[in-house]
Protein backbone atom coordinates (compact mmCIF):
# COMPACT_ATOMS: atom_id res chain seq x y z
CA UNK A 1 0.00 0.00 0.00
CA UNK A 2 3.06 2.05 0.54
CA UNK A 3 4.20 1.77 -2.53
CA UNK A 4 1.23 2.36 -4.24
CA UNK A 5 0.91 5.61 -2.60
CA UNK A 6 4.74 5.96 -3.21
CA UNK A 7 3.84 5.29 -7.25
CA UNK A 8 0.94 7.90 -7.09
CA UNK A 9 3.01 10.81 -5.95
CA UNK A 10 5.74 10.18 -8.29
CA UNK A 11 2.97 10.30 -11.13
CA UNK A 12 1.53 13.36 -10.15
CA UNK A 13 4.35 15.28 -9.94
CA UNK A 14 6.13 13.85 -13.61
CA UNK A 15 2.19 14.76 -15.18
CA UNK A 16 2.36 18.69 -13.52
CA UNK A 17 5.73 18.66 -14.91
CA UNK A 18 4.58 17.75 -18.32
CA UNK A 19 1.57 20.07 -18.04
CA UNK A 20 4.12 23.50 -17.22
CA UNK A 21 6.11 22.27 -20.08
CA UNK A 22 3.40 22.27 -22.86
CA UNK A 23 2.02 25.64 -21.62
CA UNK A 24 4.93 26.90 -21.85
CA UNK A 25 5.82 25.78 -25.32
CA UNK A 26 2.33 27.50 -26.50
CA UNK A 27 2.75 30.47 -24.88
CA UNK A 28 5.84 30.42 -26.91
CA UNK A 29 4.05 29.90 -29.99
CA UNK A 30 1.95 32.59 -29.00
CA UNK A 31 4.64 35.29 -28.70
CA UNK A 32 5.70 34.49 -32.10
CA UNK A 33 3.28 35.74 -34.22
CA UNK A 34 4.66 35.70 -38.28
CA UNK A 35 3.57 38.48 -40.40
CA UNK A 36 3.78 39.40 -44.19
CA UNK A 37 5.04 43.03 -45.12
CA UNK A 38 6.52 44.85 -48.13
CA UNK A 39 9.26 47.67 -47.86
CA UNK A 40 7.68 50.67 -48.95
CA UNK A 41 9.36 52.04 -52.44
CA UNK A 42 8.41 55.66 -53.97
CA UNK A 43 7.43 54.57 -57.90
CA UNK A 44 5.96 56.87 -60.63
CA UNK A 45 2.68 56.77 -60.97
CA UNK A 46 0.33 57.88 -63.88
CA UNK A 47 -2.76 59.33 -62.73
CA UNK A 48 -5.84 58.35 -65.55
CA UNK A 49 -9.11 59.62 -65.69
CA UNK A 50 -11.51 57.04 -67.70
CA UNK A 51 -14.46 59.04 -69.37
CA UNK A 52 -17.32 56.95 -72.03
CA UNK A 53 -17.46 58.71 -75.48
CA UNK A 54 -18.66 58.64 -78.96
CA UNK A 55 -17.08 58.94 -81.70
CA UNK A 56 -18.07 61.83 -84.29
CA UNK A 57 -17.18 62.88 -87.97
CA UNK A 58 -14.79 65.41 -88.00
CA UNK A 59 -16.89 66.87 -90.87
CA UNK A 60 -20.18 66.18 -91.85
CA UNK A 61 -21.89 67.53 -95.25
CA UNK A 62 -25.52 67.21 -95.80
CA UNK A 63 -26.58 67.63 -99.49
CA UNK A 64 -29.52 70.11 -99.63
CA UNK A 65 -30.27 70.79 -103.34
CA UNK A 66 -29.86 74.46 -103.86
CA UNK A 67 -32.67 74.49 -106.94
CA UNK A 68 -35.44 73.16 -107.43
CA UNK A 69 -35.86 70.32 -110.47
CA UNK A 70 -36.42 66.59 -111.23
CA UNK A 71 -33.50 64.35 -110.34
CA UNK A 72 -32.46 62.71 -113.52
CA UNK A 73 -29.24 60.70 -112.58
CA UNK A 74 -27.29 59.55 -109.21
CA UNK A 75 -23.42 59.34 -110.54
CA UNK A 76 -22.23 58.06 -106.69
CA UNK A 77 -22.31 54.88 -105.47
CA UNK A 78 -23.10 54.33 -102.37
CA UNK A 79 -20.63 53.74 -99.18
CA UNK A 80 -18.20 55.17 -101.60
CA UNK A 81 -14.81 57.48 -100.88
CA UNK A 82 -15.86 61.02 -102.69
CA UNK A 83 -13.68 63.95 -102.86
CA UNK A 84 -14.82 67.19 -102.91
CA UNK A 85 -15.92 68.42 -105.86
CA UNK A 86 -16.96 65.03 -107.44
CA UNK A 87 -20.57 64.71 -109.00
CA UNK A 88 -23.15 63.23 -107.03
CA UNK A 89 -26.31 64.57 -108.52
CA UNK A 90 -28.16 65.94 -111.76
CA UNK A 91 -30.80 67.90 -111.96
CA UNK A 92 -33.25 68.47 -114.98
CA UNK A 93 -31.25 71.09 -116.37
CA UNK A 94 -33.34 72.07 -119.39
CA UNK A 95 -35.44 75.05 -117.45
CA UNK A 96 -32.20 76.50 -116.15
CA UNK A 97 -30.32 76.76 -119.42
CA UNK A 98 -34.31 78.10 -121.06
CA UNK A 99 -33.40 80.82 -118.26
CA UNK A 100 -30.15 81.78 -118.97
CA UNK A 101 -30.35 81.26 -122.94
CA UNK A 102 -33.75 83.97 -122.83
CA UNK A 103 -31.38 86.23 -120.71
CA UNK A 104 -28.77 86.08 -123.00
CA UNK A 105 -31.03 86.70 -125.79
CA UNK A 106 -32.69 89.91 -123.80
CA UNK A 107 -28.75 91.28 -123.51
CA UNK A 108 -28.20 90.91 -127.06
CA UNK A 109 -31.13 92.67 -128.16
CA UNK A 110 -30.51 95.89 -125.21
CA UNK A 111 -26.78 96.26 -126.67
CA UNK A 112 -27.74 96.49 -130.05
CA UNK A 113 -30.08 99.50 -129.48
CA UNK A 114 -27.10 100.90 -127.16
CA UNK A 115 -24.70 102.48 -130.16
CA UNK A 116 -27.64 104.25 -131.67
CA UNK A 117 -29.46 105.58 -128.75
CA UNK A 118 -25.54 106.95 -127.60
CA UNK A 119 -25.13 108.57 -131.40
CA UNK A 120 -29.18 110.07 -130.83
CA UNK A 121 -28.30 111.99 -127.24
CA UNK A 122 -24.66 113.25 -128.75
CA UNK A 123 -26.37 114.39 -131.32
CA UNK A 124 -29.48 116.44 -129.80
CA UNK A 125 -27.01 117.53 -127.02
CA UNK A 126 -25.32 120.03 -129.62
CA UNK A 127 -28.89 120.82 -131.44
CA UNK A 128 -30.63 121.39 -127.97
CA UNK A 129 -27.51 124.16 -127.87
CA UNK A 130 -28.97 125.76 -130.63
CA UNK A 131 -32.33 125.78 -130.26
CA UNK A 132 -32.88 123.52 -132.98
CA UNK A 133 -34.59 120.63 -130.66
CA UNK A 134 -36.16 121.81 -127.69
CA UNK A 135 -34.98 120.55 -124.02
CA UNK A 136 -37.63 118.46 -123.06
CA UNK A 137 -36.63 116.13 -126.39
CA UNK A 138 -33.18 116.13 -125.44
CA UNK A 139 -34.31 114.97 -121.70
CA UNK A 140 -36.63 112.16 -122.81
CA UNK A 141 -34.07 110.71 -125.45
CA UNK A 142 -31.42 111.07 -122.55
CA UNK A 143 -33.16 109.33 -119.85
CA UNK A 144 -34.29 106.47 -122.80
CA UNK A 145 -30.35 105.91 -123.05
CA UNK A 146 -30.10 105.31 -119.26
CA UNK A 147 -33.20 103.03 -118.93
CA UNK A 148 -31.28 100.57 -121.43
CA UNK A 149 -28.00 101.32 -119.81
CA UNK A 150 -29.97 99.26 -116.29
CA UNK A 151 -31.95 97.28 -118.61
CA UNK A 152 -28.14 95.86 -119.65
CA UNK A 153 -26.89 95.62 -115.95
CA UNK A 154 -30.20 93.47 -115.18
CA UNK A 155 -29.95 91.11 -118.11
CA UNK A 156 -26.36 90.76 -117.04
CA UNK A 157 -27.13 89.91 -113.42
CA UNK A 158 -30.25 87.60 -114.93
CA UNK A 159 -27.53 86.06 -116.94
CA UNK A 160 -25.00 85.35 -113.77
CA UNK A 161 -28.01 84.12 -111.72
CA UNK A 162 -28.99 82.06 -114.42
CA UNK A 163 -25.34 80.43 -114.96
CA UNK A 164 -25.66 79.69 -110.61
CA UNK A 165 -28.69 77.97 -111.01
CA UNK A 166 -27.69 75.84 -114.25
CA UNK A 167 -24.04 74.70 -112.12
CA UNK A 168 -26.46 73.65 -108.90
CA UNK A 169 -28.44 71.35 -111.23
CA UNK A 170 -25.01 69.46 -111.17
CA UNK A 171 -24.70 68.85 -107.04
CA UNK A 172 -21.15 67.65 -106.09
CA UNK A 173 -19.32 66.80 -102.78
CA UNK A 174 -18.41 69.74 -100.87
CA UNK A 175 -16.15 67.84 -98.94
CA UNK A 176 -13.80 64.15 -99.32
CA UNK A 177 -15.22 61.76 -96.68
CA UNK A 178 -17.43 58.54 -97.48
CA UNK A 179 -21.35 59.26 -98.89
CA UNK A 180 -23.69 56.82 -97.36
CA UNK A 181 -26.91 55.72 -99.20
CA UNK A 182 -28.95 58.16 -101.01
CA UNK A 183 -32.09 59.04 -99.67
CA UNK A 184 -34.02 59.57 -103.34
CA UNK A 185 -33.89 58.43 -106.16
CA UNK A 186 -33.49 59.21 -109.95
CA UNK A 187 -36.73 60.74 -111.13
CA UNK A 188 -37.34 62.29 -107.53
CA UNK A 189 -39.14 65.65 -107.55
CA UNK A 190 -36.71 67.91 -104.67
CA UNK A 191 -37.13 71.69 -104.19
CA UNK A 192 -34.45 74.29 -103.12
CA UNK A 193 -33.48 73.90 -99.62
CA UNK A 194 -35.51 71.16 -98.22
CA UNK A 195 -34.83 70.18 -94.97
CA UNK A 196 -34.25 66.64 -95.68
CA UNK A 197 -30.88 66.12 -97.27
CA UNK A 198 -30.12 63.81 -100.12
CA UNK A 199 -27.12 62.28 -98.52
CA UNK A 200 -24.73 62.74 -96.20
CA UNK A 201 -20.90 62.93 -96.47
CA UNK A 202 -18.59 62.49 -93.39
CA UNK A 203 -14.94 62.62 -93.02
CA UNK A 204 -13.79 59.88 -91.05
CA UNK A 205 -10.14 60.63 -90.80
CA UNK A 206 -9.43 62.14 -88.23
CA UNK A 207 -12.49 62.04 -85.82
CA UNK A 208 -13.64 63.36 -82.79
CA UNK A 209 -15.06 61.39 -79.43
CA UNK A 210 -17.12 63.15 -77.53
CA UNK A 211 -16.22 62.52 -73.75
CA UNK A 212 -18.75 64.22 -71.09
CA UNK A 213 -17.34 64.98 -67.79
CA UNK A 214 -18.64 66.12 -64.74
CA UNK A 215 -18.08 70.01 -63.72
CA UNK A 216 -16.85 68.81 -60.34
CA UNK A 217 -14.44 66.45 -61.99
CA UNK A 218 -12.75 68.81 -64.05
CA UNK A 219 -12.62 71.53 -61.29
CA UNK A 220 -11.08 68.99 -59.78
CA UNK A 221 -8.30 67.86 -62.40
CA UNK A 222 -7.71 71.56 -62.83
CA UNK A 223 -6.73 72.20 -59.74
CA UNK A 224 -4.28 69.75 -59.54
CA UNK A 225 -2.37 70.63 -62.14
CA UNK A 226 -2.94 74.11 -61.04
CA UNK A 227 -1.28 73.45 -57.48
CA UNK A 228 1.82 70.78 -58.75
CA UNK A 229 -0.12 68.62 -56.49
CA UNK A 230 0.83 66.16 -59.65
CA UNK A 231 3.16 66.69 -62.27
CA UNK A 232 2.11 68.41 -65.31
CA UNK A 233 2.80 68.79 -69.11
CA UNK A 234 1.07 69.76 -72.32
CA UNK A 235 2.33 66.66 -73.81
CA UNK A 236 -0.74 64.83 -71.65
CA UNK A 237 -3.25 66.31 -73.48
CA UNK A 238 -1.58 64.96 -76.40
CA UNK A 239 -1.66 61.21 -75.25
CA UNK A 240 -5.35 60.70 -74.22
CA UNK A 241 -5.71 56.49 -74.44
CA UNK A 242 -8.66 55.14 -76.17
CA UNK A 243 -10.05 51.65 -76.07
CA UNK A 244 -12.79 50.11 -78.23
CA UNK A 245 -15.94 48.80 -75.95
CA UNK A 246 -14.40 45.13 -75.95
CA UNK A 247 -11.60 47.17 -73.97
CA UNK A 248 -8.94 46.63 -77.08
CA UNK A 249 -6.80 49.68 -77.01
CA UNK A 250 -7.05 51.57 -80.28
CA UNK A 251 -3.11 51.67 -82.11
CA UNK A 252 -3.46 55.63 -82.09
CA UNK A 253 -3.51 58.14 -79.21
CA UNK A 254 -6.13 60.73 -78.76
CA UNK A 255 -5.47 64.53 -78.90
CA UNK A 256 -7.40 66.83 -76.48
CA UNK A 257 -9.03 70.11 -78.57
CA UNK A 258 -11.03 71.82 -76.09
CA UNK A 259 -14.08 71.38 -73.50
CA UNK A 260 -17.53 73.14 -73.79
CA UNK A 261 -17.87 76.05 -71.91
CA UNK A 262 -21.70 74.99 -71.47
CA UNK A 263 -23.05 72.83 -68.79
CA UNK A 264 -25.94 70.40 -69.07
CA UNK A 265 -27.97 71.25 -67.15
CA UNK A 266 -29.83 68.25 -66.67
CA UNK A 267 -26.18 65.95 -66.11
CA UNK A 268 -24.11 69.39 -64.11
CA UNK A 269 -21.53 67.87 -67.27
CA UNK A 270 -19.81 69.09 -70.40
CA UNK A 271 -17.84 67.80 -73.08
CA UNK A 272 -14.39 67.16 -73.26
CA UNK A 273 -13.78 66.72 -77.62
CA UNK A 274 -10.71 64.37 -78.66
CA UNK A 275 -9.10 64.63 -82.13
CA UNK A 276 -8.35 60.99 -83.00
CA UNK A 277 -5.93 59.53 -86.35
CA UNK A 278 -8.08 57.07 -88.16
CA UNK A 279 -6.28 55.85 -91.14
CA UNK A 280 -8.05 52.52 -91.23
CA UNK A 281 -11.93 53.66 -90.70
CA UNK A 282 -12.12 51.21 -87.89
CA UNK A 283 -13.89 54.17 -85.56
CA UNK A 284 -17.39 54.54 -86.81
CA UNK A 285 -19.31 57.73 -86.09
CA UNK A 286 -21.74 56.90 -83.38
CA UNK A 287 -19.39 54.06 -81.87
CA UNK A 288 -18.97 53.64 -78.05
CA UNK A 289 -15.30 53.73 -77.06
CA UNK A 290 -13.16 54.79 -73.59
CA UNK A 291 -10.82 57.55 -73.43
CA UNK A 292 -8.53 57.61 -70.62
CA UNK A 293 -7.56 61.14 -70.01
CA UNK A 294 -3.88 61.63 -68.36
CA UNK A 295 -4.64 63.61 -65.35
CA UNK A 296 -0.80 63.79 -63.45
CA UNK A 297 1.68 62.03 -63.03
CA UNK A 298 3.82 61.67 -59.05
CA UNK A 299 7.02 60.86 -59.46
CA UNK A 300 7.81 59.22 -55.99
CA UNK A 301 4.57 57.77 -55.24
CA UNK A 302 3.43 55.49 -52.69
CA UNK A 303 0.80 52.16 -53.91
CA UNK A 304 -0.12 49.57 -51.28
CA UNK A 305 -2.37 46.58 -51.22
CA UNK A 306 -5.92 47.33 -50.49
CA UNK A 307 -6.05 44.67 -48.12
CA UNK A 308 -3.01 46.41 -46.03
CA UNK A 309 -5.41 49.54 -45.53
CA UNK A 310 -7.78 50.05 -42.48
CA UNK A 311 -10.37 52.41 -41.17
CA UNK A 312 -11.31 52.83 -37.68
CA UNK A 313 -14.71 53.89 -36.72
CA UNK A 314 -14.84 57.34 -37.89
CA UNK A 315 -14.00 56.18 -41.36
CA UNK A 316 -10.34 57.18 -41.17
CA UNK A 317 -7.89 55.41 -42.60
CA UNK A 318 -4.63 53.63 -40.75
CA UNK A 319 -1.88 51.06 -41.68
CA UNK A 320 0.06 48.54 -39.68
CA UNK A 321 3.66 49.09 -39.80
CA UNK A 322 7.00 47.62 -38.08
CA UNK A 323 9.33 49.77 -35.58
CA UNK A 324 13.10 48.82 -35.65
CA UNK A 325 12.07 46.20 -32.53
CA UNK A 326 9.65 43.98 -35.12
CA UNK A 327 6.95 45.52 -32.89
CA UNK A 328 3.46 46.58 -33.93
CA UNK A 329 2.79 50.02 -34.52
CA UNK A 330 -0.49 52.16 -36.30
CA UNK A 331 0.04 54.79 -38.46
CA UNK A 332 -2.91 57.33 -39.82
CA UNK A 333 -2.39 58.02 -43.57
CA UNK A 334 -3.73 60.26 -46.19
CA UNK A 335 -5.01 58.31 -49.61
CA UNK A 336 -6.49 59.84 -53.02
CA UNK A 337 -7.62 56.96 -54.67
CA UNK A 338 -7.62 53.04 -55.78
CA UNK A 339 -5.17 52.40 -58.69
CA UNK A 340 -6.70 48.91 -60.05
CA UNK A 341 -6.48 46.43 -56.92
CA UNK A 342 -3.69 49.67 -54.64
CA UNK A 343 -4.23 52.63 -52.84
CA UNK A 344 -2.76 55.86 -53.63
CA UNK A 345 -0.98 56.90 -50.71
CA UNK A 346 -0.06 61.08 -50.81
CA UNK A 347 1.03 61.54 -47.23
CA UNK A 348 1.58 59.42 -43.87
CA UNK A 349 4.13 56.89 -45.28
CA UNK A 350 7.46 57.29 -46.50
CA UNK A 351 10.47 55.07 -48.38
CA UNK A 352 11.82 52.00 -46.44
CA UNK A 353 8.37 52.14 -43.76
CA UNK A 354 7.63 47.99 -43.31
CA UNK A 355 3.88 48.00 -44.01
CA UNK A 356 1.89 44.77 -43.03
CA UNK A 357 -0.09 43.10 -45.28
CA UNK A 358 -1.15 39.81 -43.63
CA UNK A 359 -1.81 38.61 -40.52
CA UNK A 360 -4.13 41.34 -38.84
CA UNK A 361 -5.83 38.57 -37.18
CA UNK A 362 -3.45 38.02 -34.48
CA UNK A 363 -1.80 41.93 -33.76
CA UNK A 364 -2.19 44.43 -31.91
CA UNK A 365 -0.13 47.88 -31.69
CA UNK A 366 2.75 46.80 -29.36
CA UNK A 367 2.69 42.92 -29.70
CA UNK A 368 6.25 41.54 -30.47
CA UNK A 369 5.96 39.47 -34.30
CA UNK A 370 8.29 37.44 -36.58
CA UNK A 371 8.38 39.60 -39.63
CA UNK A 372 7.96 37.54 -43.48
CA UNK A 373 9.30 39.36 -46.18
CA UNK A 374 6.85 39.02 -48.69
CA UNK A 375 8.17 38.56 -52.19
Amino acid sequence: MRRYGIFLIVFFVLFIGCKDKEKSNVSQKIRQIPVSYIEIKGEKVVLLKELPGRVSSYQTAKIIPQVSGIILKRVFKEGSYVKKDDLLYIIDPAIYKARLDQAEASLRIAEAKLPSLEKKVKRYKELVKVKSISEEVYDDTKAALDALKSEIKLYKSQIKQAKVNLEYCYIKAPIDGIIGRSYVTEGAVVTQYQPNPLAVIQHFDPVYIDAPISVEELRQIRKERKNSTFKSTKKMDKEVGIFLEDGTKYKHYGVLEFNEVTVDETTSSVILRIKVSNPEKELLPGMFVKAKIVEGIKENGILIPQESLKFDPRGNPYVFLLDNENKVVTRPVKIDRAIGNKWLVISGLKEKDRLITKGFQYIRPGVSVVPQLEQ
